[in-house]
């Protein structure tokens, strides 16, 4: 047997206050959930008759407690004072949400009693009333009160839903995305998948080969393919291997019959394929591709990684095809439908690829469990209705017309009524009521309404409302189009109809209501502004495509008819729909019609007003405007008339027949170089306006850029950094060409260990690394491969699930990985599927998210990986994450070995009570501190592992075992003291934090450390032969240690290479150094001869003038 477990759940109302009841329990009755107020008394007075005939046998009501609250409403029986409270048996009667309490009742003649009606069960659509009694009525109102506000805030709280992403039910799993292909209609064949993948190959090898000659096909960019969407109705897919669909209407399968069966043979996959324009829209294999595929409890989103931004987002209600590729079995797609430009819609197939085929199998499974989840929510919250031929509804007028009504009366109506009903049904409500024997009229009436009650409430079950049948007859109108079949015609027609009806009463009621809002405005203007815009309503609803001319033109002349110009307005009307020609506009349309009509118009004065319409936005203006002076001079209005414009006017201005802003005179034609200064103060301005535009960009994104690093580092250091050491570590930063020139170590050690400033700590820690190489030229250990970063993103990892479920666990307190799925997290996850593919071996192990999230939260995306890089392969801390956890067994021993050493008391007293390193330190090694740690402390950390490697961790752990050795000593048993370590240890104070620091910085273990792993392969061997075992336990002890010493022996044989590499790199360079020797002191002695040379020259020289001196004496 399993055991109970009881889980505590996090209050969603932190400041909620509960308010408790005592009241007595009536009883309680189930009826159905379209039950009105009017049926409510009713209801209540069965369930006090009911209440009266159990109470003759035993107590019906009971004492019980309500207990009122916004995240709950509990009733639960009230013990009695001998009584002790008993949770196996008291257990509470009814449980529920405040908002599911839709309807409460207070009996206005008995005050006491008060019923409420909740929601019992959606689906059934059936509900419960619970009839309470008040000891003081007084209370009554106050607890009915009580009942709706705590309602009213659940709903209000129901209204702050979280986003998608903060869902629990959310899944994400990483795609690559193939591509798009506009399809012809919503369902197709499975083999639709391998037919897109082969259009996509064949598009891109067509564009590889003639990229020069032909145009390739656009492409739109991924973050833009979220489109508006329209509501559709859940469709279903062709049956067949590895498809699924969602439906929940048409069951009956008649739509699915042979006109979509012989549009859709497998012969014809090729004319579905290219019926339209743009259709294969493969990706740029050149980017990355790689998607988050996330699905929602209603919607499916495309999240890139790349961009951290949405790229698809649709509704379960738009896809209507999903399918698994059957020759591909990696890849899946679904169909779903999107607005084209003209208001219309078509229907698009997206393609994706994933690792393998267990996650298609995967997402395809979750698919189908989230439309079946949704179609079930949905219909859940649909509300429910009552039409004009449910059976509820006639027991609701009834229950209105017989309200307030006294006994004979109602008796009468309700005779009436049974007149109603089949003679069956008289009889039988007849013998049921004569059984009771009621002893008045009030009682009679009670159980003839009892039995009406029920015999709707069954009637109700089987019954199909009148609006659901057009609704769902609409649907299938709006979205099947052509395939309606020839009976469904007539409700497409209504729709069309009352779509016109709604348009032409939309825009009457704007006319008037702007009629209105005119009355200071002249008589002439205000009939003309009028009737201008009846004329624009009539082209833009002639315009609609859903409308034809027959319906259309029959409501426009009533609806001119009521505005007395039904016989101009209506053969205006036909001018423009079939007359009118292409060139001119609605709006110049009408106004050449207007001039060679308008007498026809009522008069007021002698000469014809002439008016034109205005935009909303100018009527706006024109009704607040000032009038202008000089409104004669044509000048206002020079520029307009160049552009065929005509400019906002005051509503005040004199209007002449001669033009539309009086006397015009000649125009004036622009010089050819007056056109050309205009086009080039025209493109200035253009270019102006980009290049700040630009500008603008640029310095959102330097601001955006500086927020975020704020938020990343959103932590508290715990040494600050002195102006002097800022300025140390800034002129090492500056040094030109500091990768190549070698730094004093001991100036380094002093700089780190005086502090190292938060904004130049990533910066800091690349220089630490440049120098490390500059150190070791020759690596020692296993180097990755040189592949680029942005190469890794564009595939997929095997890795995914479990990267996806750390993300949330990673910092989740921190504000830059707390948004799910933001731009931290998607960061996070490149870094981690990066390496993940990077290093095969190690993949991904818990603990690298912590490592790889603080080095984000330091330096850029790829700066982090490559740091990540260097920490794992140059420093040492991949060993410790490969999948047997030797290295790991290792270090935990060796931390044994060090406590048993350097604090022997603590040793003992841990060894005493059975507690391993590995209860509390594991996590310490695998996130390197960072799980449980302050970040200003593990950035410390992180700056001593940059300086002297792996072994700070060992330092910093013995440091803090060490001075809290006092504390640990107190507790006397297991749980505690690994409580203290785990939960009370990493919250230290800032001095301790810098104490144990300072500490690290003086330790040097090095050797023990090399001594403590020796030893333990040492003891490991012992053991094995040793062990009084079995031979096949002894065979399998064998095995392990010898693969194990396979794997060391191919690490000391790597180890060698290098080893052999470096030997052969210095005698090259010793060579090469002796030749440059030897041919050194040959230059030495070429130039001892030659100087020895230039003195003998140099004393002959001396001796020639001599010579001649001597020479002209003698």
């Amino acid at each position: 047997m399993e055991p109970i477990t009881f889980t505590a759940k996090k209050h969603p109302f932190p400041n909620e206050v509960s308010v408790d009841f005592g009241l007595q329990l009536v009883g309680s009755l189930p009826v159905h959930s379209l039950t009105t107020m009017p049926m409510l008394p009713w209801v209540v007075a069965e369930v006090r008759r009911l209440s009266g005939q159990s109470s003759k046998k035993e107590a019906a009501t009971r004492q019980v407690r309500l207990c009122v609250s916004p995240s709950g409403l509990r009733c639960e029986p009230e013990p009695g004072k001998s009584q002790q409270w008993d949770p196996l048996i008291c257990s509470s009667i009814f449980e529920c949400k405040p908002q599911h309490v839709h309807k409460l009742i207070h009996n206005s003649h008995d005050p006491s009693y008060f019923a409420c009606l909740i929601k019992e069960d959606t689906v059934r659509r059936q509900s419960i009333c619970y009839v309470f009694k008040a000891d003081d009525q007084t209370k009554v109102p106050e607890i009915i009160s009580s009942i709706r506000q705590a309602g009213k805030i659940a709903r209000q709280e129901e209204l702050r839903c979280p986003s998608e992403f903060d869902d629990t039910f959310a899944k994400k799993f990483e795609v690559l995305f193939c591509g798009r292909v506009t399809v012809a209609h919503k369902k197709a064949p499975p083999a639709l998948i391998d037919e897109c993948i082969e259009k996509f190959n064949h598009v891109s090898c067509s564009r590889r080969a003639d990229w020069e000659a032909a145009l390739p096909v656009p492409v739109p960019p991924i973050a833009t393919l979220a489109e508006p969407r329209r509501p559709m109705r859940k469709s279903f897919s062709q049956p067949g291997l590895r498809s699924m669909a969602f439906r929940k209407e048409f069951q009956d399968g008649s739509l699915r019959n042979s006109r979509f069966f012989s549009s859709f043979e497998e012969n014809d996959i090729e004319s579905h394929l290219i019926s339209g324009h743009n259709i294969v829209q493969p990706t740029d294999i050149e980017e990355n591709r790689t998607m988050l595929f996330t699905i929602g409890q209603s919607e499916v989103y495309l999240i890139s990684p790349d961009t951290k931004k949405i790229a698809l987002e649709k509704n379960f209600k738009e896809i209507s095809f999903c399918s698994q590729g059957i020759r591909h079995v990696d890849h899946f797609g679904f169909i779903c439908r999107e607005s084209s430009g003209g208001g219309g819609f078509h229907f698009v197939c997206y393609v994706f690829q994933c690792a393998n085929e267990a996650l298609v199998d995967e997402i395809m499974m979750t698919l189908k469990q989230a439309f079946t989840v949704a179609a079930v929510q949905r219909t859940a919250k649909a509300p429910a209705q009552l039409c004009e031929g449910c059976p509820l509804q006639n027991l609701h007028k009834l229950c209105e017309r017989i309200e307030g009504m006294n006994s004979s009366k109602t008796k009468l109506e309700l005779q009436k009524h049974l007149t109603t009903l089949t003679n069956q049904e008289q009889a039988t409500i007849f013998e049921e009521v004569q059984k009771l024997r009621p002893r008045n009229e009030q009682r009679e009436n009670e159980l003839i309404i009892s039995f009406l009650r029920c015999l709707y409430e069954e009637k109700q079950k089987e019954h199909t409302h009148i609006g659901e049948m057009k609704q769902t007859l609409q649907i299938a109108a709006e979205n099947i189009g052509s395939e309606l079949p020839p009976s469904a015609t007539r409700f497409r027609l209504d729709m069309l109809k009352n779509k016109a009806k709604r348009s032409l009463t939309e825009s009457l009621e704007s006319i008037l209501s702007r009629g209105n809002k005119a009355r200071g405005l002249q008589e002439q203007s205000a009939s003309m502004d009028l009737d201008s815009s009846v004329s624009s309503t009539l082209s833009n609803t002639s315009k609609e495509p859903s409308m034809g001319d027959k319906d259309t033109l029959p409501i426009s002349e009533s609806s001119f008819k009521l505005l007395g110009s039904s016989d101009d307005l209506s053969s205006d009307s036909e001018s423009l729909l079939t007359e009118e020609p292409a060139l001119l506009s609605p709006q110049q349309a009408f106004r050449r019609d207007f001039e060679s009509k308008a007498n026809h118009v009522g008069d007021v004065d002698t000469t014809p007003v002439k008016t034109r319409r205005h935009s909303w936005r100018q009527q706006i203006f024109l009704r607040v405007a000032t009038p202008q002076k000089a409104s004669d001079s044509p000048g206002r209005y020079e520029d307009y008339s160049e552009l065929g414009e005509l400019p906002p006017r005051s509503p005040l201005e004199p209007v002449c027949e001669d033009g539309p802003f009086g006397p015009v005179p000649e125009e004036k034609k622009r010089t050819s170089h007056e056109l050309r200064e205009l086009w080039k103060k025209a493109i200035l301005q253009q270019i102006l306006l980009l290049r700040m535009e630009k500008e603008n960009q640029k310095l959102q994104a330097s601001e955006n850029d500086l927020l975020n690093k704020r938020l990343k580092l959103d932590y508290e250091e715990i040494t600050p950094c002195l102006k002097e050491v800022t300025a140390v570590w800034e002129k090492m930063l500056s040094t030109p060409g500091r990768s190549k020139i070698k730094c004093d170590m001991e100036k380094m050690h002093s700089a780190v260990g005086q502090g190292v400033p938060r904004h130049h700590r990533g910066e800091i820690w690349k220089f630490l690394a440049e120098q490390f190489h500059l150190k070791h030229p020759f690596p020692s250990k296993q180097q990755p491969k040189d592949v680029p970063y942005k190469e890794l993103l564009k595939q997929l990892t095997s890795q995914q699930h479990a990267i996806l479920i750390d993300l949330g666990r990673t910092f989740p307190t921190h504000p830059y990985f707390s948004a799910q799925l933001g731009a931290g997290q998607l960061s996070l996850y490149n870094i981690l599927k990066a390496y993940s593919l990077l290093d095969q071996e190690v993949g991904y192990c818990q603990g690298l998210s912590f490592v790889a999230g603080i080095l984000l939260l330091h330096m850029s995306e790829e700066e982090a990986f490559k740091m990540l890089t260097f920490l794992m392969f140059d420093m040492g801390l991949r060993k410790q994450y490969r999948p047997d956890m030797i290295i790991l067994q290792i270090q935990m021993y060796q931390l044994s070995r060090l406590l048993h050493d350097y604090h022997r008391d603590l040793y003992n007293h841990l060894e005493e009570h059975e507690i391993g390193p590995s209860l509390y330190a594991a996590p310490w090694f695998l996130t390197v501190f960072a799980s449980q740690f302050p970040l200003g402390f593990v950035a410390r950390v992180f700056d001593m592992i940059f300086l002297q490697g792996s072994e700070v961790i060992f330092k910093v752990a013995l440091s803090l075992l060490g001075s809290h050795k006092p504390l640990i000593l107190q507790h006397e048993n297991l749980e505690t003291i690994v409580d203290f370590i785990k939960n009370t240890l990493p919250n230290l104070g800032l001095v301790q934090m810098e104490k144990t620091i300072n500490q690290v910085f003086e330790m040097d273990i090095a050797k023990q450390l090399q001594a403590y792993e020796v030893e333990y392969h040492v003891l490991q061997e012992e053991l094995i032969d040793s062990s009084p075992l079995s031979d096949n336990q002894r065979m399998d002890k064998l095995e392990k240690t010898n693969s194990s010493l396979r794997k060391q022996n191919l690490d000391l044989l790597e180890q060698l290479q290098v080893a052999n590499g470096r030997i052969q790199s210095l005698e090259a360079s010793v060579e090469k150094l002796l030749a440059s020797e030897n041919k050194l002191k040959q230059a030495a002695l070429a130039l001892e001869l030659e100087r020895s040379a230039l003195l003998q020259m140099v004393e002959e020289l001396r001796r020639q003038p001599a010579q001649l001196s001597e020479g002209p004496g003698a």
